[in-house]
């Protein structure tokens, strides 16, 4: 087992990884910015070394400057967590290459399933459904049109190396296709530092619906469930939760056993989450694989008792995983609301800035995963996530309540939360009785809109 390990991250995930680390008796180094210097994380590593100011070009995306500290603090491992260089196969590979172990897949399966197109080829010949679209990139408009004449509108325009919704456009006729297809190119130069793009059939609003996967070097893979992940704003998540209601056994099954087979195709290591767009006709596709811990992973743990991270751990370290596919029930039910700093009536604009108040909540089922504290000041370089409370209960019914308990009890004062529009979804009538799909929200945005205008 590691002695070491330096985490690579920020925020919640940071504390969360740190956690897992102080209860399995490893040392931890946390690199930060000077804009994180007063952080949670920060005061609570047994080492802390600054890297650079705020922005993260400058700081916790510049690989060389984290392996001289992994190198100076003699650490064994590191762990990326999710975003920044957690999908990064340059940086899994300069830390093998330095003889540290990353936690977390290898560059090489980490390349294969980064690349969307790429990925979609792999899933296909080993017959894992995947949606109908382009059997490689994109090469010109021209080619765009044919492909969008074959398919027929609408279709989706996705950037291959893309992620977190960048990238994309929806096209419904020629004229939006071109406009479409410079405008995904030129946001996936700019995000990503790639353009290449490819075409998918574009499924109106069908269920996300994502697999959790363990898998060790020894080929042994495991499935931990689903997680429904179709309250989506701008293909950015809200709110997921575990059992999907939309499935039954035998589907929940299915597509389980479709993500292993996923999984054992791209020779994959670690944690990994492979996503599907479910049809409710009993159709699903393979969409794409986060190679990383995922932002919603407490919801799996919540209802499964397996602590993912100390897992990934294990398995870094080369480990046999001890878990087998018998060994894994799903108890309950849990969800979990993702709280922004941002601002529901002004388009969800972020807002940072100086926390006055932070009351979590507490109580029976439930947990809250936050680096925020009274006084803390969310800076405004980094993504706005400032914490997520994850309820369970003996069933979906009965996490709704303690789900709407916990919300009522938090308080967060100082800054403007999407708090009072979790409320709104998990008290709306489409989803308490579970009947919503990926344009939930803007439905139910368009409606609130409605009504106050009515009101006025």
């Amino acid at each position: 087992m590691f002695n070491k390990i330096l985490i690579a991250n920020r925020g919640e995930i940071a504390l969360r990884i740190l956690r897992a680390c102080r209860e399995m008796n490893i040392r931890t180094v946390l690199v930060y910015s000077q804009a994180d210097a007063d952080s949670m994380p920060v005061r609570l590593a047994d080492e802390a070394v600054c890297i650079g100011p705020p922005q993260p070009q400058s700081s916790y995306l510049l690989i060389e400057r984290i392996l001289s500290v992994a190198a100076i603090c003699d650490v064994d491992a590191v762990h990326p967590g999710y975003g920044f260089l957690a999908e990064n196969a340059y940086f899994a590979e300069a830390c093998a290459k330095h003889g540290i172990a990353f936690i977390g897949p290898g560059a090489a399966a980490m390349r294969a399933l980064g690349d969307k197109s790429v990925a979609r080829e792999t899933m296909r010949k080993a017959g894992v459904p995947v949606t109908p679209g382009s059997d490689g990139l994109l090469e010109s408009e021209e080619q765009a049109l044919e492909m969008a004449h074959k398919l027929k509108y609408p279709v989706i325009i996705k950037a291959s190396a893309g992620g977190g919704g960048r990238g994309m456009r929806i096209a419904h006729n020629d004229a939006s296709l071109i406009q479409g297809f410079h405008a995904a190119r030129t946001e996936a130069e700019k995000a990503f530092g790639n353009g290449d793009l490819y075409m998918e059939k574009f499924i109106v609003n069908p269920r996300h619906i994502e697999v959790q996967i363990l898998a060790d070097n020894y080929g042994n893979v495991v499935y931990l469930g689903e997680r429904d992940c179709s309250v989506q704003r701008r293909n950015q998540k809200l709110l997921e939760e575990s059992p999907s209601p939309a499935l039954n056994a035998r589907m929940r099954e299915k597509i389980g056993v479709a993500a292993v087979k996923a999984a054992k195709a791209a020779g994959y290591s670690s944690a990994g989450t492979i996503e599907f767009l479910y049809t409710g006709e009993g159709e699903f596709y393979f969409m794409e694989m986060n190679t990383r811990i995922q932002v919603e992973h407490p919801v799996t743990e919540m209802i499964t008792g397996v602590d993912l991270i100390k897992e990934m751990i294990r398995i870094a370290a080369g480990e046999k995983m001890t878990l087998r596919q018998k060994d894994i029930s799903i108890k309950g039910h849990a969800i979990e609301c993702r709280i922004n700093a941002e601002d529901p009536e002004r388009g969800f604009a972020p807002c940072p800035g100086q926390v006055s108040l932070f009351i979590p909540p507490g109580g029976r089922n439930v947990r809250v995963d936050s680096h925020v504290y009274s006084g803390y000041r969310i800076p405004p370089y980094y993504d706005s996530l400032i914490a997520k409370v994850i309820v369970c209960g003996a069933d979906r019914q009965e996490a709704l309540s303690v789900c709407r308990r916990a919300l009522n009890e938090m308080v967060i004062d100082g800054v403007r939360t999407t708090q009072s529009f979790q409320k709104m979804i998990i008290s709306h009538k489409d989803f308490v009785e579970g009947k919503y799909d990926t344009g939930f929200v803007d439905r139910m945005s368009q409606n609130t809109n409605k009504e106050e205008k009515h009101e006025k």
